[in-house]
């Protein structure tokens, strides 16, 4: 049975609707960031701090291999995960590839409260989160099997329709709907 991975900008809703999907398959979630942290025992601002974003893409990079490894899996992953070629090819061809889109200023109420996130220390939030979105989309697009908006959605109607999808695509992800 194929995995699913969960891919798309910070505040996508990539961790949340994952678990809910993982329950409703009856499959393992996983959380790339979390598994890093838990791996290091630090949080990633901290990872950040000593190894900046480099050092962090590094471990992020071993963590999505390790991960993509297992079966019958769903896990989210980071917003940045995508930007190396190496994860790209991993998650294209370990499963099918989810991309969370989310309109710009859905992402900004969802992520500027949260303290967790480094590459929002900016001062102005909206040019940045543009930016990226106009270099991470395509990026985004060119792996995704399926695209599904989280914008101003209910968590539930979301996985309903990623579990829609699902049911139509070549790679079937099987489970216990």
């Amino acid at each position: 049975m194929a995995n699913i991975f969960l891919i798309g900008p910070m505040g996508a809703g990539k961790t949340t609707i994952g678990r809910q999907l993982a329950r409703r398959l009856c499959r393992p979630f996983y959380d790339s960031d979390k598994e890093i942290e838990a791996s290091c025992g630090v949080d990633i601002p901290t990872i950040f701090d000593f190894e900046g974003e480099t050092g962090f893409r590094r471990r992020e990079a071993r963590m999505i291999d390790a991960l993509s490894r297992k079966h019958n899996i769903v896990m989210a992953t980071g917003g940045g995960a995508v930007l190396r070629e190496e994860n790209r090819t991993r998650l294209s061809d370990r499963g099918v590839v989810v991309y969370l889109d989310v309109q710009l200023d859905v992402q900004i109420e969802r992520t500027t409260r949260d303290k967790s996130r480094p590459l929002l220390a900016q001062k102005d939030v909206r040019s940045f989160l543009t930016e990226m979105s106009r270099y991470r989309t395509p990026i985004y697009l060119s792996i995704a099997d399926l695209r599904v908006s989280t914008s101003r959605q209910k968590h539930r109607r979301v996985v309903d329709r990623i579990c829609k999808m699902l049911e139509s695509t070549e790679k079937q992800p099987g489970g216990c709907v």
